[in-house]
């Protein structure tokens, strides 16, 4: 969350590879860039979870496993965030996965709104 609440800053460049890469299940492709990955979380934390809440979190070796709940679109909604990082400590790679369908399949309507212009149309699910 802490990277979260410092996008847009210097901090959230500094805490990234050079070439992070982000995976979603709200996406239909990855965000590839610290930018697309910020106009990513810009989106998502700006008005779409009504709540959210880290539940577990583990490290082993490289790799942080983050579990969480909460609700979006006015139903319950859980994933697993899973950070790894280079050898000096910087994020390469995000994996996101939100659950249940009805939830996936409407959050990534909504996100595809926002990030329209924001990011390679690639990334977009197109219907």
């Amino acid at each position: 969350m802490a990277i979260v609440r410092n996008n847009g800053t210097a901090e959230f460049g500094k805490a990234f590879a050079a070439h992070p890469m982000l995976d979603a299940s709200v996406l239909g492709g990855p965000c590839v860039g610290v930018q697309a990955i910020a106009a990513f979380f810009a989106a998502t934390s700006s008005g779409m979870y009504e709540t959210i809440a880290f539940t577990h979190e583990t490290t082993n070796g490289r790799k942080t496993y983050l579990e969480w709940q909460g609700t979006a679109f006015g139903k319950q909604v859980r994933g697993t965030t899973i950070l790894t990082r280079n050898h000096e400590g910087l994020i390469e790679h995000i994996q996101l996965y939100h659950s249940p369908l009805q939830v996936v399949v409407e959050f990534a309507r909504e996100l595809a709104k926002r990030l329209q212009g924001k990011v390679d149309q690639a990334v977009l699910n197109e219907e």
